[in-house]
């Protein structure tokens, strides 16, 4: 199964020059823990993306309420992603190596082109699993319950 079968299609965006409550009104207004930051403009070029928690560490960490600190202050820039045509298998890989919960999908630009997330993933096993008469299946639950685990892994803290 490909990528592009599961993922979610017209995500909304912010730009690195929006606040932090914008992007945090998105997340709220749209349900989801995480923004794909695209370029101003017209362009669609993926530069980053801000989850919830990246919001909320660097209000706390800089002292500042939402509005006073930007999009750009906050998001990561090396954003791991995976194209269309990637297998789902290709994508949890990626999710494992990075420990990343979703990952943008992009064309060879770097355009956005949607989201795929381990919700996503798991939620199709859960399909195929229940589907009467299922004669194959593409996406295993024990592969997402892997994927789960390398990605929630507790990580050791040096101070």
């Amino acid at each position: 199964m490909l990528v592009e079968s599961l993922m979610t299609k017209g995500v909304w965006t912010c730009t690195p020059d929006d606040t932090l409550r914008e992007a945090a009104r998105i997340m709220w207004e749209r349900d989801c823990g995480c923004v794909p930051v695209v370029e101003d403009g017209a362009s669609s070029r993926l530069v980053g993306i801000i989850t919830d928690r990246d919001v909320c560490m660097s209000s706390y960490l800089n002292g500042q309420p939402f509005e006073a600190l930007h999009v750009n202050d906050a998001m990561t820039r090396s954003v791991r992603t995976c194209s269309p045509s990637d297998s789902v298998h290709d994508a949890e890989e990626i999710m494992r190596s990075a420990r990343v919960r979703r990952l943008p999908v992009v064309d060879e630009a770097g355009q956005l082109l949607g989201l795929v997330s381990l919700a996503d993933i798991a939620r199709e096993a859960g399909r195929e699993r229940r589907t009467a008469g299922a004669k194959r299946i593409d996406v295993g639950l024990d592969e997402v319950a892997e994927t789960l685990c390398d990605v929630v892994e507790e990580r050791s803290l040096e101070h």
